[in-house]
């Protein structure tokens, strides 16, 4: 489950500041060395050709070159805000895919044909508290306390559906934590359409500066901001489209864990409760 240590050194925390860092200084860098170099070489191609008048359309359009319709300064932040966001998301997978790598491990540790009585469940229940604090990977995860709630109220109640709740609420918790861990990441896919419309709302406005020098024949600098305009929101529009999909993807993957655990404890722990009658508590033989 999600760390409930919420401080300035938690995961939680962490991630998304460093995640955030990491993204500028390396979108800004590739930018640098890559985006604005070539988009800088197809300008000068594509005013060669037109200066020697081979500006075909088919010639217009091979030259088209990706770098061009990204090498603006909204479109940068649209790319830095999606990588941001993947970050975010590739941590939360990461995050769940260990949480799932604990089925593999036997915590109720019951034989063929035993059955776990309120008596025992409170053994069993220091007994894994203690080799939770032994094994810190173990600590905050959801199956283990899962387990642990579900034995302690067995102990408490002596009741299989009380157990069974517990099991359901620490699960249903969990999956609101899981599924608000996820709330910077809807910003960030808000954000990056938000920054095309910026991106929109300055090119329109550079072109309009520049209206008296189209008319008069000049209109290099309002086809400029045009392609600034339209740059930015179909960059913002096609990143936001990729990053909701991998957010489903992950929000998907996150609620399918939390089932998981839930069918977990009730085929190993809770299906294997019992509550003894009197007859089989007074019997010498015990039950099986």
């Amino acid at each position: 489950m999600i760390s409930r240590n919420k401080g300035i050194f938690s995961m939680e925390f962490l991630v998304p500041v460093l995640g955030f860092i990491v993204a500028v200084l390396s979108i800004h860098v590739w930018y640098k060395t890559v985006v604005i170099p070539h988009a800088n070489d197809a300008m000068v191609k594509r005013r060669l050709a037109a200066a020697q008048g081979a500006g075909g359309s088919s010639r217009e359009m091979q030259e088209r070159s990706v770098y061009l319709v990204i090498k603006d300064l909204e479109p940068k932040w649209e790319v830095i805000f999606c990588f941001w966001g993947m970050i975010i998301l590739g941590y939360k997978l990461v995050h769940v895919s260990k949480e799932r790598a604990l089925f593999k491990r036997d915590f109720v540790r019951v034989q063929p044909g035993e059955r776990i009585i309120p008596e025992d469940a409170l053994d069993r229940y220091k007994e894994l508290r203690a080799a939770i604090e032994r094994e810190p990977k173990w600590r905050e995860r959801l199956l283990p306390e899962c387990i642990l709630a579900s034995l302690h109220r067995f102990h408490a109640t002596s009741s299989v559906q009380d157990a069974a709740n517990a099991v359901r609420e620490r699960a249903d918790l969990a999956g609101d934590e899981l599924d608000s861990s996820l709330g910077l990441v809807r910003y960030i896919a808000w954000a990056i359409p938000a920054i095309g419309f910026i991106g929109t709302v300055r090119g329109i406005g550079d072109a309009l500066n520049f209206a008296e020098e189209a008319v008069k024949g000049d209109i290099g600098a309002v086809t400029t901001g045009l392609g600034l305009a339209f740059n930015s929101t179909f960059v913002g529009l096609t990143l936001c489209i990729v990053l909701m999909f991998f957010l489903h993807l992950v929000q998907g993957r996150q609620e399918a864990f939390v089932i998981e655990t839930q069918t977990f404890c009730r085929d190993k722990l809770i299906d294997v409760m019992k509550v003894p009658t009197k007859e089989e508590s007074t019997s010498p033989a015990g039950f099986a």
